[in-house]
């Protein structure tokens, strides 16, 4: 490799999308034009059942969800959401909450108003919101229900819910094309005009701009890519991205950071959600670490303190590493809650865990924090470097607690101090 030569920067593109803005109370939630990439969730409970919806609110909130959807679906639905909102008021819980509209959110909102102005965004389908000349007269409703109470929207259309009338037409206009597009572009074309077509339809309304959030779900990944970079060519409203049904496990996660990945690092998108199917007995919050972790892995935010633990080999046979590994990384996750308030810039914060002295020593140093564990058949001692330098040697059987200890207070040290110099 020629030295000399420039190295082209691979930093993660800025996004070209317009600013929005999501309002609830006191806080204002910015969205694109150079905001961070929010995260984003949705509830999987009862949303007529206010207390579990606000606690499962709640722990996606904590865990780094930004805004939460839930599903308005009957006037009973409607009913609890502002019950919510106190609710989550009342545990301290500011995030927004974004309504989840189809085939009646005119009449629900309009119907219960207490329920319109709790959210702080609607989210609606265009292929859901009425047929033939219902459509557009059901989707002014809404939208004028946004603007009188100042609300954000997302125009969210779904390929598996799309504008048929929509679909048809184009797919005649295709078949009279002298060469006609294959299936799939006329239904890229269909999502993208669907969108677009929309967020035009509410700006005529009076729609602020500003106010309009556009996203077009699909469930595969060239699929969804192809379509974010077309519609972000076409429009700069601001952008959500995500697959829609992701899966469940490594599936759905994989898939999702293969597409969101590809899109983010081009600059395009400004919302994320990672829509994964909750294994039994798995924390729906699980999709908010997920989404949080690809934007940390692209350097766009971070949430929680990095580890750095090597995957083991032949010469660490022991699973001390992995075992701290663990508790390491559940503590300063579990810890975020409160030093996020307490420790600002602690999220930023880089621990290495590493399991024999081939590259653990040299990883080590790279990190605000770290241990190099013996590995097989090496002294039964622990190295433990701090700002780059070894400090001290950790030896016996409680190597794992006195190392979390060290954490515990080299971050109270380090990031304490900058909240004693901004008080």
């Amino acid at each position: 490799m020629d030295m000399s030569m420039p190295v082209a920067s691979s930093s993660p593109l800025t996004s070209r999308s317009r600013q929005a803005s999501v309002v609830w109370g006191r806080r204002k939630v910015t969205i694109g034009g150079g905001a961070p990439v929010r995260v984003q969730s949705m509830t999987n409970t009862d949303t007529t059942d206010v207390i579990g919806t606000a606690i499962q609110v709640k722990e996606l909130a904590l865990a780094g969800s930004e805004m939460v959807r839930l599903t308005v679906n009957t006037p009973e639905a409607a009913q609890a959401v502002a019950p919510i909102r106190e609710q989550l008021d009342r545990m301290g819980i500011d995030v927004p909450l974004i309504g989840d509209f189809h085939y009646n959110g005119h009449r629900l909102l309009t119907d219960f108003p207490e329920c319109a102005q709790a959210l702080s965004k609607y989210r609606i389908n265009p292929g859901n919101v009425g047929k033939g000349d219902k459509h557009d007269r059901q989707f002014a409703v809404m939208i004028e229900a946004a603007m009188r109470w100042n609300k954000a929207v997302r125009i969210g259309v779904n390929w598996g819910s799309l504008d048929q009338e929509l679909l048809a037409s184009l797919m005649d206009t295709n078949s009279r094309r002298a060469t006609p597009w294959g299936v799939k572009p006329v239904m890229y074309e269909a999502l993208i005009s669907s969108a677009i077509d929309s967020a035009a339809q509410a700006v005529r309304l009076g729609m602020n701009p500003d106010q309009i959030i556009l996203s077009c779900k699909v469930s595969g990944v060239q699929d969804l890519i192809s379509v974010y970079r077309e519609m972000s060519r076409r429009c700069d409203y601001a952008l959500h991205l995500g697959l829609t049904e992701a899966g469940m496990g490594t599936k759905g996660a994989v898939a999702s950071a293969s597409a969101l990945a590809i899109l983010l690092q081009e600059g395009i998108g400004d919302t994320i959600r990672v829509s994964l199917t909750p294994q039994p007995g798995e924390s729906r919050a699980q999709e908010v670490v997920i989404a949080s972790e690809i934007l940390q892995a692209l350097e766009l935010r971070s949430f929680v303190p990095s580890v750095t633990a090597c995957p083991g080999c032949g010469r660490t046979t022991s699973t001390t590493f992995q075992e701290l590994t663990l508790q390491i990384e559940t503590f300063l996750r579990a810890q975020m809650p409160q030093w996020r308030v307490k420790y600002p810039g602690v999220e930023k914060l880089k621990v290495a865990v590493m399991g024999c002295i081939v590259n653990g020593p040299g990883e080590s140093k790279q990190a605000d924090i770290g241990i190099s564990l013996p590995g097989t058949g090496e002294a039964p001692a622990a190295p433990v470097f701090i700002d780059g330098e070894k400090r001290m040697t950790l030896r016996g059987d409680s190597i794992a607690q006195e190392f979390q200890m060290i954490v515990e207070n080299y971050v109270a040290m380090r990031f304490g101090a900058q909240t004693d110099v901004t008080a």
